[in-house]
């Protein structure tokens, strides 16, 4: 049985973080696909505490840190956030992890935080990602064509948003579904 946590970030996650968002099994699926120097890393991550509009959390399997996910633009005049995650060790890919993730961070955000609206952008060349959202609930709302470019090439991003109202249609499945690959919730 997978044994997953996911923790908020302390100030020894930085050194990690910055390898990972620099590796190469990240940072091609990111916004901003450069390779990001030390000084950017740097104020990127002094500027997380004491801002309420982002929340990060390493998840961690087995007690290992295996990668990062995050709340931003939380609005709570507007009831709603964005939000990311990533997976920066690729042996963790394909047991089911990435869908654990979603289901505690939809629970957080609709749970605690009371909001109800969680939306977030893919890359429309990432289908695993933008068909896990939508597994869980997500519906697309946009495509924002030539959104970004990857060299000399424009890429394609999808908007997905989950409201709270759509949430309760599917938790049960999505729980059953954790449970019989083994996670505990």
């Amino acid at each position: 049985m997978p044994d997953v946590a996911l923790r908020d970030l302390i100030p020894a996650d930085k050194d990690r973080l910055f390898a990972w968002r620099n590796s190469e099994a990240v940072r091609p699926y990111m916004y901003t696909d450069h390779l990001i120097g030390r000084e950017e890393h740097e104020r990127w991550f002094a500027g997380i505490p004491g801002d309420g509009r982002r929340r990060y959390w390493v998840i961690e399997l087995d007690g290992q840190p295996v990668g990062l996910a995050n709340l931003y633009d939380i609005d709570r005049a507007n009831h709603r956030c964005a939000w990311a995650y990533y997976l920066a060790e690729p042996s963790t890919r394909g047991l089911g992890l990435g869908s654990f993730v979603e289901f505690w961070v939809i629970e957080q955000v609709f749970g605690p935080l009371g909001l109800s609206k969680l939306w977030c952008e893919v890359l429309a060349s990432n289908e695993a990602v933008w068909k896990l959202h939508e597994r869980h609930g997500f519906r697309q709302e946009a495509c924002f064509r030539q959104h970004i470019w990857r060299g000399d090439e424009p890429q394609d991003v999808l908007g997905l948003g989950l409201l709270a109202a759509d949430w309760a249609d599917y938790r049960a499945a999505m729980a059953e579904r954790l449970v019989e690959k083994g996670f505990k919730l």
